[in-house]
């Protein structure tokens, strides 16, 4: 079975506000590259200030009758929203594609993994449940809501146009509150889709809305006061502006920003199990993943093995056409990204890091116009590399050899990012200490991204994440929602006379 007809409408991209569909209004906008040609395929609105408190004007308007709605009702909505993705998944992915650059079954995988998130809130009736303590004290009865913020927002990265929004909006729907999504600018298709499946699903107008936009339209958001949360994924340094300015103007956020994830090989490790590991999680989706693989920490003998044929699967990386169902890489998405990729080559060849394999320049026969970097992979990198201390965000392997386990600790725990980390292993007391004992929220045991599923929640430490809570699973439910404590009693109950000492169970 091939892949779908390529994603090429041409149509102007603009928001979706109050139940519909509007073009932008404020003069502004931006293009939008096919990455696989570097041509211009259409323009997508920049959303002025008044576009932005419009969608948050329609979400607030719309939001307490929502939250009216009985929790299993509006968990239906998003089982017919559950439908219509299915129906539209690979159609989804063809968007993603066109507009990222990742291969398209890599899309596909996106979209399932967003569906996953999805699938999970259609269950949040049964986590809004709450506790119920009959007699607390005599005549007094103790129970707890779970009540919704309001209007929330929701501020997404390019490499995830799809999944990553599904991170945010069901479990925020499905807890009764309105959200309004700014995605990436770079590819805003999927996020129109996707709120047009939610109308058609019978979402009522003005719950779900999307601007488009840039800094303009962040900064409202962040600042506005009838915004009452934002949820970020991101860069480091956004992810911390994000959080201080949103928990300044009183907002409750979380922001998720940037990794450098390690993947440990120690000596008693399958060598071809590690190699396919580091080929698939340092170069898959052109290394634009959060979670990507971008350090393998060697321990020991095993270095040698490793490079060599970690190097020859390199060289042969077939990067071409996203849509080839065959494409083990394609394009990066925009040309600025690639070439502050191949900026950080330079700085590493620069810095005295041994290039293996050298992924500049790459040019595709037919694509001869697209942002293509082939897969780069550098041995005998020290940590005070910049290639080594910052995010390169593309298809970079960077190698570190270590003497043993206790070094190999010692240099991820030392790093200012905490995202993911796998170790590669057949000793199992060595990965129970590693799990233990570093500092890093994500961990794979022979898993090289080990993303959470649905019920478990996303989140890194350190300089990876903002905020108290992670995404998604009973975290999100969490942060979406307030609790409120509720004691009862009634008037045959009451005791004559005001009490002046502090009340305790009697």
């Amino acid at each position: 079975m091939g892949a779908p007809a390529a994603f090429t409408s041409s149509a102007d991209v603009g928001h979706f506000i109050g139940g519909e569909a509007v073009a932008g209004r404020s003069g502004r906008s931006q293009a939008v590259f096919n990455p696989s040609t570097g041509a211009v395929a259409r323009q997508v609105a920049l959303a002025s200030v008044d576009e932005v408190e419009a969608a948050i004007a329609s979400a607030k308007k719309a939001q307490p009758a929502w939250a009216d709605v009985p929790p299993i009702r509006r968990a239906r909505v998003l089982l017919k929203f559950l439908e219509l993705m299915n129906a539209h998944r690979d159609e989804l992915a063809a968007m993603i594609s066109a507009e990222h650059g990742k291969v398209f079954t890599d899309a596909q995988g996106e979209v399932a993994r967003g569906i996953d998130i999805l699938e999970f809130a259609c269950g949040v009736p049964q986590l809004l449940k709450t506790g119920f303590t009959d007699q607390v004290s005599t005549g007094i009865d103790n129970h707890v809501l779970r009540q919704p913020l309001g209007v929330v927002a929701g501020i997404t990265p390019f490499n995830f146009p799809c999944m990553v929004p599904m991170w945010m909006f069901p479990v925020a729907l499905a807890t009764g509150n309105a959200f309004i999504l700014k995605p990436s600018e770079r590819d805003p298709s999927p996020a129109i889709l996707m709120a047009r499946l939610l109308k058609q699903a019978g979402l009522p107008d003005g719950v779900f809305n999307v601007v488009q936009g840039d800094k303009l339209a962040v900064d409202t958001l962040l600042t506005h006061p009838d915004v009452r949360a934002v949820s970020f994924v991101g860069s480091t340094p956004i992810a911390q502006y994000i959080y201080e300015t949103g928990a300044k103007h009183g907002k409750r956020v979380q922001a998720l920003g940037g990794a450098k994830n390690h993947l440990v090989a120690m000596p008693d490790a399958n060598v071809d199990q590690v190699v396919d590991a580091l080929v698939g999680a340092a170069y898959g989706s052109a290394g634009e993943r959060c979670m990507a693989i971008s350090v393998a920490v060697l321990v020991g003998d095993i270095a040698d093995q490793v490079v060599a044929k970690v190097a020859e699967r390199a060289r042969t990386l077939n990067v071409t056409d996203p849509m080839d169902l065959k494409a083990e890489m394609g394009p990066i998405v925009t040309a600025q990204a690639r070439d502050r990729i191949e900026g950080y080559i330079g700085k590493g060849v620069e810095e005295g890091a041994q290039l293996v394999v050298d992924g500049r320049g790459l040019k595709v026969a037919g694509f001869e116009g697209g942002f293509f970097t082939g897969g780069t992979l550098f041995d005998h990198v020290t940590p005070e590399m910049t290639i080594y201390k910052e995010e390169i965000f593309g298809p970079v392997l960077a190698c570190v050899r270590v003497p043993d386990f206790a070094s190999a600790l010692k240099l991820i725990n030392a790093h200012e990012f905490g995202n993911g980390v796998a170790i590669y292993t057949t000793d199992g007391g060595i990965a129970r200490e590693f799990s233990r004992r570093v500092e890093v929220g994500m961990v794979g045991v022979n898993v090289p991204i080990p993303v959470p599923m649905a019920w478990h929640g996303f989140g890194g430490w350190k300089k990876s994440l903002f905020g108290d809570m992670h995404a998604y699973g009973e975290e999100g439910v969490r942060f979406y929602t307030k609790q409120k404590s509720v004691m009862q009693r009634w008037p045959e109950s009451i005791a004559k006379g005001p009490e002046f000492g502090f009340p305790v169970s009697k």
